[in-house]
């Protein structure tokens, strides 16, 4: 299969590394600065670049009949728009904010749990998210992932970053260290106990894989696909 890679950086490289070792042909290395050369040649793109960057990527390959995997976050606000682009011109499309299986079995459970806890309005939950230093955006796109679920299985509204205003939101508190590839947390406080469930990737490997697992599987497919539908979780 042969592969553009849209965005180049540190996990451009560790997906560039497993899909060659499964056999795959990189045909693109888009950098910030760098043109679409090669790119009609992929059978699938993988977009891990800049939010910035992300819908035009995006857009260049579904008017090639090209699917994309992608896997940037902070771009958010355009991704309904992607979506009709992508079954405007027959191609195919997965968006999530982590590919990890761990990840995608992490955010099973958080529904689950917060489908159980919506019972019990004694206990107060909340969100911590910590990352390396060079993401660029806050909270990140797992946490909102996570924070939709709950806030769908709960009275909450909406989701806050870093402090709340009233009890009807959800605090999503983003650290950034160095050298962390990405730790979630999710947490129930009341004044007796604690609940806590965590997710944390020690290196980029299993997003990595995760998004050239779902390229392998959505080409030659045509429609909106979620990591569920590859995993087989759906």
């Amino acid at each position: 299969m042969k592969i553009a890679l849209l965005g180049y950086g540190k996990m451009g490289k560790v997906i560039e590394r497993i899909a060659e070792a499964r056999g795959h042909e990189i045909v693109l290395k888009k950098e910030r600065d760098s043109g679409f050369t090669g790119l009609e040649q992929a059978d699938v793109a993988i977009d891990f670049s800049i939010p910035d960057a992300a819908f035009e990527n995006i857009s260049r390959c579904f008017d090639l009949g090209i699917p994309v995997i992608s896997g940037t976050t902070g771009w958010l606000s355009q991704l309904d728009e992607a979506k009709k682009r992508c079954l405007e011109k027959q191609s195919a499309f997965i968006y999530s904010s982590n590919f990890s299986l761990g990840v995608n079995i992490f955010f099973e459970l958080n529904s689950y749990l917060a489908k159980i806890m919506a019972q019990f309005n004694q206990y107060e939950v909340g969100i911590t998210e910590i990352h390396h230093t060079q993401k660029l955006d806050a909270p990140s796109g797992t946490a909102i992932t996570l924070a939709q679920s709950i806030i769908a299985n709960s009275s909450l509204d909406k989701w806050v970053l870093n402090e709340s205003s009233t009890t009807n939101e959800l605090v999503i508190k983003a650290e950034r260290t160095a050298d962390v590839p990405g730790t979630h947390i999710i947490h129930y406080k009341s004044v007796v106990d604690s609940i806590e469930i965590k997710h944390e990737a020690h290196n980029r490997e299993g997003f990595a894989l995760g998004a050239v697992v779902a390229a392998e599987w959505i080409k030659g497919k045509i429609g909106i696909f979620e990591m569920k539908n590859v995993l087989n979780l759906k």
